[in-house]
């Protein structure tokens, strides 16, 4: 359809008017997916100058999107007119599921659309499955021969996956303590949000935003820990998980209206219950005694951390669908935020542990 667009701007403006615009599609709308012929039309009809930029055809085209192609849609005065999504029929399982997904996680109809027609499942999402069930049940169960750490054991620090505040030079605990958990109900929780909510996020957002999310989770939670529990070693995956999932009804509550997955009151408030009942068994075991005192409980700074994250640079990733984050002022925003507080924890590690008159621990 290229050259046949060059013919419709022999000056080569970059332009062409909307009336030729409307004459191509007309021409060779039948060849289009029908929800891109759909936006293509809103385009048109939403442009109030009476002319297409010939970058945002390409950008459709290849399956791009610039933010001036969308503020193009989001500013017209014409709403889409063909059925939602939801009421196609027809549909095989795994096209139901991909709709499924697209209405757990995005507000707008028109994402919704566009993303279910350029979906295509390559790459899979694999970083929340690999982290799931590699980490958590291959290392756990194979290498170590348990599934779950008992904190009620007097060996359970030994270890050289946790972090514990007497080996804080080991800079890999702040990355790897995720990978041991306090009991089966505290992995059992975490594998079930992780995969429930991880997995739809990964799908729509992509690898690398929701890794990025999960990670910074997971650093922010032990380094709040270093900073604010400074004599608790630190188990589990729930900053990660907090991220993910605070990030996710944080960005259902500020799209409320347009979010269409069902039951979301309910689901909201299941999730809300179960991070709370986890967070409050976290902070009751923290100052239960321990039946081994030189075996410290685990801290819950961690779930906090991972909380601060998810509201913050979760919200702005899981909200720019299909947009450059570099282009979000917002995003710089928290970015530079985040990376102050690492560096301010870096700091504290190096030297408040020296000039604080502490009782840390024994190192296990």
């Amino acid at each position: 359809h290229f050259p046949l667009l060059f013919q419709f701007d022999p000056d080569n403006t970059g332009y062409i008017s909307t009336e030729k615009f409307r004459s191509l599609l007309q021409r060779h709308g039948s060849e289009l997916d029908p929800h891109k012929l759909e936006v293509l039309l809103a385009l048109a009809d939403s442009n109030s100058e009476g002319r297409i930029c010939y970058q945002d055809f390409v950008n459709l085209m290849s399956n791009k999107r610039s933010n001036s192609f969308r503020q193009a849609i989001l500013q017209g005065n014409r709403r889409l007119c063909s059925k939602a999504l939801l009421e196609e029929t027809g549909l095989s399982l795994s096209q139901r599921l991909i709709r499924h997904v697209a209405y757990e996680t995005l507000p707008r109809e028109i994402d919704r659309k566009w993303y279910y027609d350029s979906y295509t499942c390559c790459p899979p999402p694999w970083f929340m499955i690999t982290i799931t069930i590699v980490a958590f049940f291959l290392y756990n169960g194979v290498v170590l021969d348990r599934f779950v750490l008992q904190v009620t054991h007097p060996l359970y620090l030994k270890n050289a996956l946790l972090y514990h505040p007497q080996l804080r030079a080991q800079a890999w605990r702040y990355l790897t303590y995720i990978f041991m958990h306090a009991g089966i109900e505290h992995l059992g929780l975490n594998v079930v949000l992780q995969l429930l909510v991880g997995v739809p996020l990964e799908m729509v957002h992509g690898a690398a935003r929701i890794s990025f999310v999960y990670v910074a989770g997971v650093v922010a939670g032990s380094l709040a820990v270093s900073v604010a529990d400074m004599t608790a070693p630190v188990v589990g995956s729930s900053g990660g998980v907090y991220a993910l999932v605070s990030a996710h009804l944080a960005n259902i509550v500020m799209n409320w209206s347009g979010m269409k997955c069902q039951f979301k009151l309910l689901r909201m408030a299941v999730a809300l219950i179960c991070m709370s009942f986890e967070f409050g068994r976290a902070v009751w075991l923290r100052f239960h005694p321990s039946a081994y005192p030189p075996c410290p409980h685990p801290s819950f700074m961690a779930h906090l951390g991972g909380v601060m994250v998810g509201i913050t640079l979760g919200v702005v990733i899981l909200r720019n669908y299909e947009q450059r984050l570099q282009d979000q002022t917002l995003w710089w925003i928290f970015l530079s935020i985040y990376v102050i507080f690492v560096l301010f924890a870096i700091f504290w590690n190096i030297f408040a542990y020296s000039l604080l008159d502490l009782k840390l621990p024994p190192p296990p």
